[in-house]
């Protein structure tokens, strides 16, 4: 089988202004979650707001991914997307009005976040229609490695930009950046139809296609194996601060601590993305099985080289979910496209958000390293029961919705 390489996605015409305008929109989200952060902290002096900054945006994935999904699909994707970045832009522009309160502060940074897995659906739906055939994959991954760069660049820049410029003014210049983002896909992409929509409420467009996501036994398992790994594996994350501070590396180790799975994340992504789509497919299963393994080695307590080799390897093996997008979007009927993204990426915020608030409650309790293994021999037998999950629905004859879907 032949390998589609990442040329081939930047050779299509649509698809280069649409990774520009996620470039420009996810580095300005970073950088406005860093000026945002600063804002209430100088604003109230309490780390418990600060830090609810950044918790606001976890929740509303869930919103956006269940009773507001169908808005993906009932409307043409274009206007979805440029829609999504001027209201962003509008919420945005106005955290940048000094003199509000920081209930008001929190308040746009939720509405902000709920019209982000809207956005991410309609986007991720409308790939393989501008991106058509195996090179669709590669363009779904090329997303993601900009999503996890932008952790590594974003944060960095926004604390750089904040020596120099006010955090409003910050945050005025994320809201222009959404709108040159809209401009761009606007002017970038040609407009399509809408996938679905019954031309019934919002509402009942959203529960029916949340009854058809999980009511397929194949998109089921899929969506499981997406989420069930990065609750456990985002223990390390989660406590690293106390984790650097314990083996007295302080904000240099916290720093590598940090950026070591974002950055395996990225070389995983892109080395997968030259390998054939049936070597992709094989690695699938191994990999996802595999992920949480190295995160054993924190029962040995490392100092930061082992740690964040350790936090490297299982970056790396999130190479997997390049074979499984394969999968996944073989196995979502089109009409249902945009909705699945919407619950696929609403589950996956909200599962990682469970699992920082859990692995962080056992901490209290439990040293941070042990919390770290624990999570990972849990991680372990969970993805094992999700794969094997996974391996039967790839044969279950009663869901029709997986017609030329790839076998495991």
């Amino acid at each position: 089988m032949a390998v589609t390489r990442y040329g081939a996605v930047f050779a299509v015409r649509e698809y280069r202004p649409m990774f520009v305008a996620h470039v420009i929109s996810m580095l300005g989200t970073m950088v406005a979650e860093v000026a945002l952060s600063v804002l209430v902290y100088r604003s109230t002096g309490s780390p418990f707001l600060t830090a609810a900054t950044f918790a606001v945006g976890f929740v509303p994935y869930a919103l956006g991914g269940t009773l507001l999904a169908s808005i993906a699909d009932r409307y043409p994707t274009r206007t979805v997307l440029v829609w999504c970045n001027l209201v962003s832009a509008a919420l945005i522009a106005t955290m940048a009005v000094p003199g509000l309160p920081v209930v008001a502060l929190l308040g746009l940074r939720f509405a902000s976040a709920t019209v982000a897995p809207i956005f991410g659906a309609a986007r991720a739906a409308s790939i393989p229609e501008i991106v058509p055939g195996p090179a669709a994959v590669l363009a779904r991954s090329l997303i993601r490695v900009v999503t996890q760069s932008a952790q590594l660049v974003g944060f960095a820049v926004g604390g750089l930009l904040l020596v120099v410029v006010s955090p409003r003014f910050a945050l005025a210049g994320e809201a222009a950046g959404f709108v040159l983002s809209a401009l761009l896909l606007r002017l970038g992409t040609r407009w399509r139809p809408a996938r679905g929509g019954t031309g019934g409420s919002m509402l009942g467009d959203s529960v029916r296609g949340l009854r058809a996501v999980f009511g397929a036994p194949r998109i089921r398992a899929l969506l499981a194996l997406w989420w069930v790994p990065p609750v456990f594996a985002v223990a390390p994350e989660a406590l690293a601060a106390p984790y650097a501070h314990g083996i007295g590396r302080g904000s240099v180790g916290l720093g590598l601590l940090m950026t070591a799975v974002p950055a395996g994340a990225v070389c995983g992504e892109l080395g997968a993305g030259l390998l054939s789509a049936r070597l992709r497919s094989r690695l699938v299963l191994p990999l996802a099985t595999g992920s949480l393994l190295p995160l054993t080695v924190f029962v040995v307590h490392p100092g930061l080289l082992v740690a964040v080799l350790a936090l490297f390897a299982a970056g790396l093996c999130s190479a997997y979910l390049v074979g499984l997008d394969q999968w996944f979007l073989a196995a979502v009927p089109e009409p249902l496209a945009g909705q699945a993204m919407a619950v696929n990426s609403g589950g996956l915020m909200l599962g990682q958000a469970i699992g920082m608030a859990a692995a962080g409650a056992a901490a209290e309790y439990v040293a941070p390293h042990r919390v770290v293994v624990i999570a990972a021999l849990l991680g372990l037998g969970a993805t094992a029961a999700t794969v094997h999950r996974v391996r039967r629905s790839a044969t279950a004859p009663a869901d029709r919705t997986l017609a030329g879907a790839p076998t495991c």
